[in-house]
């Protein structure tokens, strides 16, 4: 009877204590060097906040990652994998990814006992989990009638969730995102009609433009689907269609 829940960190980037970023920098073999350089980027930075009546006084700031940095989702990284190294699994148990995590049990409690690990382990930190963006789903409809609570509130209930742009459903099905991946296909098509409907350009060249484009688009996601023969038909005959609208010269 699995169960998954899927938990986002609230404002992740500007809650990293920044004596947590040198302590899991150091504890991930960052040679010191590198480290005091990070350290010189951030020390002494200070901001202001404009709004319709004018802007703040200048002030430290003493928390957080630079949004905008290039430097700051490896940063965040580091931390998040030092920080939950107590309480992380194997794959596919949890699966992370920036402040986006998917724990999967096998019952509604080992789902709530991991649920209080992850949080204590996050929040003694100075990290938070979003009571508002966490969810909570159950794969087996016949042992999905409790709640889920963290402190006592309860966590929201679905019967599917977006993660890494894949729709997960509740009852193991995966025809809602075989239905948006074939749309995503067809958006990418429109985007290169120009090229692929043009009798002047090469069937070579607009098959590696269809290739490049359209399909990826198309199938993004899938490699690890089980898909039924309904759905396979689904994107045969989406493709079929589109080749037939590419204009090939005879």
């Amino acid at each position: 009877m699995p169960e998954e829940w899927r938990r986002n960190l609230e404002k992740a980037y500007d809650r990293v204590p920044r004596e947590e970023l040198w302590y899991c920098m150091r504890k991930s073999g960052v040679a010191e060097k590198y480290v005091r350089v990070v350290q010189d980027m951030y020390e002494r930075s200070r901001t202001v906040v404009r709004c319709a009546v004018g802007q703040t006084e200048e002030f430290k700031v003493e928390v957080g990652l630079h949004q905008g940095s290039a430097l700051s989702p490896f940063l965040f990284a580091m931390v998040m994998d030092q920080l939950s190294e107590e309480v992380r699994q194997e794959s596919p148990w949890t699966m992370m990814f920036a402040d986006d995590i998917v724990i999967c049990s096998e019952s509604r409690e080992q789902v709530e006992e991991n649920l209080e690990r992850w949080r204590f382990a996050l929040e003694r930190r100075g990290m938070k989990v979003s009571r508002s963006k966490t969810e909570y789903m159950c794969v087996n409809e016949r042992g999905g009638h409790g709640t889920v609570r963290i402190q006592g509130e309860e966590v929201k209930k679905v019967q599917e969730f977006k993660y890494l742009g894949s729709t997960v459903q509740s009852n193991g099905e995966c025809g809602k995102e075989v239905k948006k991946r074939v749309q995503a296909g067809w958006n990418g098509w429109r985007k290169v009609s120009g090229v692929l409907c043009d009798r002047k350009i090469s069937v070579r060249i607009k098959g590696k433009v269809y290739r490049t484009v359209v399909r990826p688009a198309m199938l993004y996601g899938l490699e690890t689907v089980s898909l039924r023969k309904r759905q396979e038909s689904e994107l045969e005959v989406a493709e079929l269609k589109m080749l037939r609208l590419t204009d090939v010269p005879t």
